[in-house]
This record gives C-alpha cells, sequence and structure tokens, in this order.
C-alpha cells in the first residue's frame, strides 16, 4: 500500500469535483475548491473520520468494497480505478466480473436528475445505481445479492413482485422483452460470460424462459411508452429514455411523463417519497 499516492489521489480527484456535479448544493460559501471531506464520505457511505485518515496517511489498507465505493463517489473512471486499487495495494478487478463500477458518464448525467425515475443497470437487468423516485416506483434494489440482483432472473423465477409492477396484459410481451435482451447480452458477451451462466440458470428452472429461448429473438428490453404499476398511486404511463455506454455493458433508463399530465403529478409524487430518508427496518 503506497499511503502517499492514495493520499495525494484522493485529494486531487476530491478538488476535481464540485457539488454542482454531484447534484448537491455548494451551501456555504467554502474555503477550498472541490468536494468537502464529509460529502466524499457520504457519497461512499463511510464515517468521515475514516476516509479523513486515508488522505492523512494514517488509516488501515481499505477493502475492496471500500474502494469501489470511493471509486462511485469520486466518479472514476475505469483506469483511475484500477490506479486507487494498485496504489491501495490491491489488484485491479478483473473488468469480466467487475459489476460495481459505475460509468462515470452515466453517474454525471443522474446527478442531475432528481425529480424523476432514473437508474442505471447492467446488461443482465442488475440495478447499480437508482435515484430516490427510482426507488419509490421501483423499490429498494440495494438488499438483493447474487443473480437475485438480475431484474432477468427475478421475472422468471421471483415473479410475484417483479410482475406485479406491469399490468397484467403487458406481462407477456415484457417476459420476450427481457430474454431477447439476454439474448443479445449473450450474443455479445458469449457463452462462458455472466449472461450465458445466467441462461443456462433460467433455461433449467423456467420452463416459460426455456420456451421463450428457443424463440431466438433478440432486442431491446425497453420500449418507448409504457405502463408501470404503483402499490399506492395506481398505473402510471411513462416515457423511456435509454442512454448505453458504447459498449453497452451499461445503461441509464429515464422514466418521464408529459406536463400537465396525471402521470406528471404521479412522478412529482414519487420524487417526494423518494426524497424522504429510507427507514432502517
Amino acid at each position: 500500500m503506497d499511503r502517499e499516492a492514495l493520499s495525494e489521489f484522493l485529494v486531487a480527484r476530491r478538488g476535481a469535483l464540485q457539488p454542482a456535479d454531484l447534484g448537491l448544493s455548494a451551501g456555504a460559501r467554502r474555503r477550498t475548491a472541490g468536494l468537502r471531506r464529509e460529502e466524499v464520505a457520504q457519497l461512499a457511505t463511510m464515517s468521515t473520520d475514516y476516509y479523513t485518515r486515508l488522505e492523512q496517511r494514517r488509516g488501515p489498507q481499505p477493502s475492496t468494497q471500500m474502494l469501489q465505493s470511493l471509486a462511485r463517489a469520486l466518479r472514476l473512471t475505469s483506469a483511475e480505478r484500477d490506479y486507487l486499487f494498485r496504489v491501495a495495494g490491491h489488484s485491479a478487478p478483473d473488468p469480466t466480473g467487475d459489476l460495481d463500477h459505475v460509468a462515470p458518464g452515466l453517474l454525471r448525467t443522474l446527478d442531475r436528475l432528481a425529480d424523476t425515475p432514473a437508474l442505471i443497470l447492467s446488461a443482465l437487468g442488475e440495478t447499480l445505481v437508482q435515484n430516490g423516485p427510482a426507488r419509490a416506483l421501483f423499490g429498494d434494489a440495494s438488499p438483493y445479492t447474487g443473480w437475485e440482483r438480475s431484474a432477468v432472473y427475478r421475472w422468471f423465477l421471483s415473479p410475484e413482485l417483479e410482475r406485479s409492477r406491469y399490468p397484467e396484459d403487458d406481462r407477456p410481451r415484457q417476459s420476450r422483452a427481457q430474454v431477447a435482451a439476454l439474448r443479445a447480452a449473450y450474443g455479445a458477451t458469449g457463452s462462458s460470460s455472466r449472461a450465458g451462466a445466467l441462461a443456462r440458470i433460467l433455461r433449467a428452472q423456467s420452463p416459460e424462459f426455456e420456451t421463450l429461448w428457443q424463440a431466438h429473438e433478440v432486442g431491446p428490453l425497453f420500449p418507448e411508452h409504457k405502463t408501470l404499476i404503483h402499490p399506492e398511486l395506481g398505473p402510471i404511463e411513462v416515457d423511456c429514455q435509454a442512454l448505453f455506454t458504447e459498449d453497452a455493458r451499461q445503461v441509464l433508463l429515464v422514466l418521464s411523463a408529459p406536463p400537465h399530465t396525471d402521470a406528471a403529478r404521479q412522478l412529482d409524487l414519487l420524487a417526494v417519497i423518494g426524497s424522504q430518508p429510507m427507514s432502517d427496518g
């Protein structure tokens, strides 16, 4: 672990970010440029004392989980993330299996979307980041682990909650779309990839998935318009905009509605609900 290089890198990257870059309020006049230490700690879900000790070259060696959180909080590119890992005494993550590093360009866009549901997904439908309105609409995705993180997996093997968010007459289309999107990921990454592993699991456990898989449909998961059902607000008709990374491994999905419509008012309510602190229980 190179404490000096780690400290200097953290200070430099913190200084290069402005509160507005992350959707934060600038607040009172700042004595120095960039984010405050407590803001980085909050974004990385660690204590300010822990982060401060890293910058002061007296902290313990951070775990890979801590480093992933810091990379996301500081909006690091893949190359910058790899450097952070190495100076902290760890090997850089395997890019083929690295799920937790989110494309900084997508994150910067998400930071500016506080009033409408927006979330960043992997090619397997794993929620990597979601804003408050998205949590209010889809539920908090952070408790999911393993294959349960994939919406495709949950759609076919834990369908009760996942399918309840869609009108009954739209569920067959959504089933086909889930399989077609996984087929696209499979084609891009091969049978030995995570997409291939997920397809094998679903083929073995879900006859519905196997039937649809044999249709060999390939296509996008996100239609331009769809209806989602919120347990309290009822059906919400939304427009969908999808922004993909160049390698199509991640996508920013933004849901919106025309102004002055019932759907727009429902999304406004979701923004209010999503701005409230999450319950611990």
